[in-house]
């Protein structure tokens, strides 16, 4: 599992790095720490469901994510289509919501496309986490790469702390019953709608 993020402690709580808050949320509810260099991504062991997961935080920028990615998949002889799950940031989704996907295009999201080129592929599944801005009123900076690398607001911050909880939750579902049951549960609002995706449009 690879959560999708900046190193460097300027970058830790600004909405690109929602991939690698994921991760720690996952790693912190496991009582872990993901410190352990391999593939130039940081990482760590847990068991999710009865299986061996490796969480991994790549060390080598969001637009070179692929290679660590690669790396990853080689070392521990991953096929991408059956075992990795990739947690980022999607800023075409509202702050508060997920999106789960069996596999799909990156969309505008650099740190996938690196994904896509370096296994040539885009059949991975995903859980994409919303930061964007919900409704028409959203400014520029909320939609740009400026709001995308500045540290979130306290507000915003409380809400995403809410939806890493429910991915973390979604991981578990994923583990135990598979991706179609986590897209099932989790692809919808709280009233019960599916959620509008923009890459599905």
């Amino acid at each position: 599992m690879v959560g999708l993020g900046n190193p460097g402690i300027e970058y830790q709580i600004t909405p690109h790095n929602a991939g690698f808050l994921a991760v720690d949320r996952i790693a912190d509810d496991h009582r872990v720490t993901v410190a352990n260099r391999r593939c130039r991504a940081m990482t760590a062991k847990i068991e999710v469901a009865g299986r061996e997961v490796i969480l991994a935080k790549p060390e080598t920028f969001m637009n070179l994510s692929g290679v660590s990615v690669a790396a990853l998949v080689e070392e521990f002889d991953i096929d991408p289509r059956r075992d990795m799950l990739v947690l980022y940031d999607e800023l075409a989704l509202p702050l508060g919501t997920l999106r789960i996907r069996e596999s799909g295009s990156a969309g505008g999201h650099n740190g996938a496309k690196s994904i896509c080129g370096a296994l040539r592929t885009e059949d991975w599944a995903r859980i994409r986490i919303g930061v964007g801005s919900d409704g028409e009123a959203a400014s520029e900076f909320r939609r740009g790469r400026d709001y995308l690398l500045t540290p979130m607001r306290k507000a915003d911050l409380a809400i995403l702390d809410e939806v890493l909880d429910r991915v973390a939750k979604a991981v578990e579902v994923v583990a135990a019953e598979g991706m179609k049951a986590a897209m099932n549960e989790f692809n919808r609002r709280e009233n019960g709608r599916e959620q509008n995706d923009p890459a599905e449009e």
